[in-house]
């Protein structure tokens, strides 16, 4: 399914980017953006040209087909949930919770 939202791409933009360890800061510098635009863009706030969303895509290292389509959207939301909670977590506990998850998986 093809994604118009603009918030829905800011947040596939977000998660993306978590996953690489980059901050806002760093991923509007590599894509040649102001801090604040970047943010606005992950916020869904700003409609940005294609030019824009392909320097994003070519920062991150995913294809634009990667971020405008979506097989399910309670998908994202559960991997933005899960981003947010690992946030908080020390490093020990990351560790952690990622033995319970391989764990988990290998006995489905």
């Amino acid at each position: 399914m093809l994604i118009f939202d603009y918030r829905t791409i800011g947040n596939k933009l977000l998660v993306v980017r978590r996953k690489l360890g980059l901050t806002q800061a760093e991923l509007a510098e590599k894509s040649g953006l102001s801090d604040r635009t970047y943010a606005d863009i992950e916020r869904g706030k700003v409609n940005m040209r294609i030019e824009t969303f392909l320097r994003i895509c070519q920062a991150l290292d995913v294809t634009p087909n990667d971020i405008l389509t979506e097989k399910n959207a309670s998908d994202n939301r559960s991997s933005i949930d899960i981003h947010e909670i690992l946030e908080k977590c020390s490093l020990k506990e990351k560790e952690t919770a990622l033995n319970l998850l391989t764990v988990y998986l290998k006995s489905l």
